[in-house]
């Protein structure tokens, strides 16, 4: 992996270059505030047999590229629940929040369930991802269905997120699940919903640097989308990622139209 997304400074983590994000110059790369709260909430509060089953990240303003911090509180330590939430803040303000909840694990239940989602169909890339025109994303992307239409994509992180900093794989999902706004809120003529949070749910942590990003649904009306995603690995489905959108032209960089 090359060079980190910040750089630990004391108390804060100051972003590289290349934590910028595709809407405008001087903003962060939201997914990177994602990345930043699973770090902290894994550091602080991970524990053998308590697992990572939903991290929801709200985007509410701006992130610029200013150093920041994160804060995290423990709301409820119980037998086999644990919440927690993360702040994450530059000198301008709270920039996104987040909340996590850690499930105790147990013997698997048996029995036939009605509905189980299926693996994956698609093999893991074996060449290097195309480089495309425009913005070219800090991770490496295989698209395998075309840009807008109901899309597949393997992904792969290129960077380190803090200093020499090994990604953990509650992180790399961390990282992967903000692609679900792009990928299923696209058209042909590009994206124009940027998301206002996403909430990634997991019954197991990715095996491998590969996660597979498959869109199962998009709903919008009046400039307001929600849509869906199912994470895999290679190994099969490890759970889901649903995101709240705004309708957002890119004019004059497309900056985060904050409500």
């Amino acid at each position: 992996m090359t060079s980190a997304f910040f750089t630990r400074k004391r108390d804060e983590l100051v972003p590289a270059p290349h934590a910028r994000g595709p809407w405008s110059p001087d903003m962060l790369h939201g997914r990177l505030l994602g990345g930043l709260a699973a770090r902290a909430l894994e550091e602080r509060y991970a524990e053998p047999g308590l697992r990572f089953a939903r991290l929801t990240v709200d985007l509410f303003r701006n992130s610029p590229m200013l150093p920041v911090t994160v804060e995290t509180t423990l709301v409820r330590d119980g037998r086999r629940i644990r919440v927690a939430d993360a702040v994450i803040s530059t000198e301008q303000g709270v920039i996104a929040r987040a909340g996590a909840v850690l499930l105790r694990e147990s013997e698997q239940p048996g029995g036939e369930r009605a509905l189980v989602t299926p693996s994956w169909d698609e093999p893991p890339p074996a060449a290097p991802p195309a480089q495309g025109d425009g913005w070219r994303p800090p991770f490496d992307l295989w698209w395998v269905t075309p840009f807008g239409e109901p899309g597949r994509a393997w992904m792969r992180e290129r960077h380190l997120l803090v200093d020499d900093e090994p990604l953990t794989p509650f992180v790399r999902a961390a990282l992967a699940a903000d692609f679900a706004s792009p990928l299923a809120n696209a058209q042909r003529d590009g994206l124009r919903f940027i998301n206002a949070d996403y909430t990634l749910t997991l019954a197991r942590l990715p095996e491998g640097d590969l996660v597979g990003v498959e869109s199962t649904g998009h709903v919008s009306a009046g400039g307001v989308a929600t849509g869906q995603v199912t994470m895999h690995d290679t190994a099969g489905p490890i759970g889901f990622c649903v995101v709240t959108a705004l309708a957002n032209p890119v004019i004059g960089g497309g900056r985060r139209t904050e409500g």
